[in-house]
């Protein structure tokens, strides 16, 4: 079933006792993982906590891993419990935001010749701000659900089996999800103009 998929392959080694598949799998994972996890949880450090212990979990069940699924759909799957698990911890519900959290945003830019305009720049931060603002409204299996679909390309399959749900509940959180992102992004724009 999964013959051309080299991840598997891979975690096959690694059960054999193969530790440079661990190095391989890390490598070609852990950026994709971390992307995905920090846009769960909106936080850089617990996301770089989160991915340590997807590729620790994933280490200690080698043993035990069965070439069930793809590869990649088994590590989302157990990236996403570890973040969902992680934004229900009480210290989520009211997180602390520093003052000068913005400090990094308000440095001046240095263009260099051929570099996009700053006012280009500008507007693009704040449509980036405006999606990101939007993106954090959604519910966190929504957000888990568009983000595996749009960004990281699994099938509806893939995140179904991810969110330990069904394909046609994986269509109707992403449809949910673009909707909600449509009408925020929409009020945003409309009331930039005002």
């Amino acid at each position: 079933m999964h013959d051309g998929d080299d991840d598997v392959r891979l975690m096959l080694a690694l059960r054999a006792g193969d530790e440079s598949a661990f190095d391989a799998l890390f490598v070609r994972w852990s950026g994709p993982l971390l992307r995905y996890v920090e846009r769960m949880v909106r936080d850089a450090a617990s996301a770089e906590e989160l991915v340590q212990e997807t590729f620790l979990r994933m280490y200690r069940a080698r043993e035990r891993y069965e070439p069930d699924a793809r590869f990649s759909t088994w590590l989302y799957t157990i990236a996403t419990r570890l973040a969902l698990n992680e934004l229900r911890r009480p210290r989520r519900q009211h997180p602390h935001r520093s003052t000068d959290e913005d400090d990094s945003e308000s440095a001046p830019l240095v263009l260099a010749s051929g570099a996009p305009r700053a006012d280009d720049v500008a507007h693009a931060r704040r449509i980036g701000a405006s999606v990101e603002a939007a993106l954090a409204t959604l519910p966190e299996r929504q957000r888990a659900a568009l983000w595996l679909s749009a960004v990281e390309g699994l099938s509806y399959a893939e995140i179904a089996e991810s969110l330990e749900t069904t394909e046609k509940s994986v269509k109707a959180l992403v449809h949910r999800a673009r909707c909600a992102l449509s009408e925020r992004l929409g009020e945003a724009f409309e009331g930039g103009r005002g």
